[in-house]
């Protein structure tokens, strides 16, 4: 608990001042500060609530999440909204997501999700073939028009390993291609994007409309790029200091409409990285 105030109180000068600019709504970074629960995976289980304590000091006022371990759907709604925290959207396995949409649409609803997402494909790492994105693409669609059906968009997140190239493009351009934009929507993680080889910018303006929600991240600049989806989390580095464009990646996002921007931090020093993030939105 004494760790949390300490590192609340460290930034708390940064929630201020990102408070007064986004109230304003003057700068490049308008929409709603969110965070991806990823980030805090160390902590959640060390303390709940003193993790969502932190989370709202750190001027967060949405969370993308299933719930915490151990604690009812409705109560941790309850938690996040006493905190003057949404859950704009929440995640699910792959598997949940085939074998029973319908659940995974009540977590929804009890959440007050209006979006969900999945963010892996079953494959042979390194290895994303195209009978795994033919699979996907009938599973997306089926599993969408349930959700759908109950009042909730999802969202297919991208994690690197689907640019694999196919014909003219990669897997990644057959997925949205062959998926009903009726049931099926895009969250954007701009780190896995530009790990796998893709261009974040240009795929925002690419298919526009199709991505809903963003996963916004920074690199570092030294890091080895492949199509495993999977790297060393200390490649993620606080906003500015690395090699994405974020800047060019808010820009997109904003001209096509994209409201939800979850900040996810993969690395060993949240603590720290955090902050600087939200001062470098801030500065924009």
């Amino acid at each position: 608990m004494k760790k949390h105030i300490v590192l609340a109180l460290a930034v708390l000068a940064i929630v201020f001042d990102y408070s007064s600019v986004s109230a304003q709504k003057k700068g490049l970074y308008t929409a709603e500060l969110g965070i991806a629960p990823y980030t805090f995976r160390r902590s959640f289980p060390k303390g709940l609530e003193a993790t969502l304590d932190t989370i709202q000091m750190m001027g967060f006022t949405e969370i993308e999440g299933g719930g915490g371990r151990g604690v009812d759907l409705a109560d941790y709604r309850k938690m996040c909204e006493a905190r003057g925290i949404s859950i704009p959207s929440m995640g699910t396995g792959y598997n949940q997501l085939v074998e029973d949409p319908q659940g995974i649409a009540d977590k929804a609803r009890i959440l007050g999700a209006k979006y969900v997402m999945c963010a892996w494909i079953d494959h042979e790492r390194g290895n994303f073939t195209l009978e795994n994105a033919q699979k996907a693409v009938a599973d997306f669609n089926a599993a969408g028009k349930v959700l759908k059906e109950n009042g909730v968009t999802f969202c297919y997140h991208t994690h690197g390993y689907e640019f694999q190239p196919y014909e003219d493009g990669t897997l990644m351009d057959y997925i949205i291609k062959n998926t009903n934009p009726e049931y099926v929507s895009f969250e954007m993680d701009v780190f896995w994007v530009q790990f796998g080889g893709g261009d974040p910018v240009k795929l925002l303006k690419k298919y526009k409309d199709r991505w809903k929600l963003i996963h916004l991240k920074d690199m570092h600049k030294d890091t080895k790029k492949d199509m495993t989806g999977l790297t060393d989390g200390d490649n993620d580095v606080a906003f500015g200091t690395g090699q994405m464009d974020i800047p060019g990646i808010i820009k997109a996002a904003n001209k096509i409409g994209i409201k939800h921007f979850f900040i996810e931090d993969e690395s060993s020093f949240p603590s720290t990285q955090v902050p600087k993030s939200i001062a470098y939105l801030k500065s924009l």
